[in-house]
């Protein structure tokens, strides 16, 4: 389930604002791959590194994808408008992860 997301680069930046918005949910155990900004900023007794629970994660990218035709380069709707594609994929996510129709 998503409980918060963050659009930008993936940069140390941008995971720090990430975390301050997942600091609210009080999240204990995060999965990833090994990305270097995850160990620097996550406490090792909290995060597993592994394809095992990722899996579900990026099978949600790739629903979005094909879903929010904006994701894809190759389609006549993509933006290359930063606020566009956060504005969109807030909607999507709104809508349908959380149910709620904004």
């Amino acid at each position: 389930q998503i409980v918060a997301y963050c659009f930008g680069r993936r940069t140390d930046n941008t995971f720090e604002v990430l975390l301050k918005t997942l600091q609210h949910f009080k999240v204990k155990c995060f999965f990833s791959d090994d990305w270097g900004s995850y160990t620097k900023y996550i406490p090792e007794r909290y995060h597993e590194i592994g394809k095992r629970n990722t899996q579900k994660i990026e099978r949600k990218f790739l629903t979005f994808r094909t879903r929010i035709k904006r994701l894809a380069r190759k389609s006549i709707c993509f933006s290359k408008s930063e606020f566009m594609h956060d504005t969109v994929i807030g909607l999507y996510i709104n809508r349908v992860e959380w149910g709620r129709n904004i």
